[in-house]
């Protein structure tokens, strides 16, 4: 899971970063609420913590331009600001979650896996499910009742987007995106190449679906062809 922390306090951030890097997640930190929007934007974060007294743009700002622009991803604010009145304020502006500083480490990490199993995504801590299949998150490894097979860094991410969104057909450039970054040069003929590994690793595990194409638009998850 990758997460984006917005937080001008940098010394709090590299700690924060340090913490949920331990737990498995992909962190990236911003210091302030322009570089916030932008970041949040780019479609690549499954969760985004969020403070509100930040330079450029403050984080009530941030959450409602995000909301206004009909960005879904799960948003936990995090801020010195206590008071019923704001708490009240960024729930309405479209928080998911507010917690106040000081906090709990043990608080703020239960609540972030709270958020992402709300959205479907996280069956245990650290796995996805889809039908009779289980995608390890901390070890790469894809399991079946039949037995469980390695994947690579790429094959990995490629199929964790699939199961955090088994129902819609992801684009040929999100999957890129959230596999190779936003400034690679990868060429999206040669996504088919690692889709069909993928597709070979499921046909071993004898999975009931496989990932099949959308002409002209990405692929999505179907029932496999026996």
């Amino acid at each position: 899971m990758r997460l984006l922390l917005v937080e001008d306090e940098k010394e709090l951030s590299r700690a924060l970063a340090k913490m949920l890097g331990k737990e498995g997640y992909d962190v990236d930190c911003v210091y302030d609420g322009l570089d916030g929007l932008n970041f949040s934007l780019s479609g690549l974060y499954d969760l985004i913590i969020l403070d509100v007294i930040m330079p450029k743009m403050n984080g009530f700002e941030v959450l409602a331009e995000l909301r206004r622009k009909k960005v879904e991803t799960p948003i936990l604010i995090l801020t010195a600001l206590s008071d019923e009145h704001d708490k009240v304020a960024g729930l309405d502006r479209g928080a998911d979650d507010y917690v106040s500083k000081p906090f709990s480490v043990e608080e703020l990490s239960a609540r972030i896996r709270a958020l992402l199993r709300r959205r479907g995504k996280l069956v245990t801590d650290n796995k996805l499910e889809y039908a009779e299949a289980t995608l390890d998150l901390m070890t790469f490894t894809l399991s079946t009742p039949k037995g469980e097979i390695g994947l690579t860094a790429k094959e990995f991410e490629l199929l964790r987007y699939l199961f955090e969104y088994p129902n819609f057909v992801a684009a040929k450039e999100d999957l890129i995106v959230k596999a190779w970054g936003l400034e690679c040069d990868f060429e999206s003929n040669n996504l088919e190449v690692y889709m069909s590994f993928i597709r070979k690793k499921l046909h071993h595990l004898g999975a009931s679906f496989t990932i099949e194409a959308v002409r002209g638009v990405g692929y999505k998850l179907a029932p496999a062809r026996r």
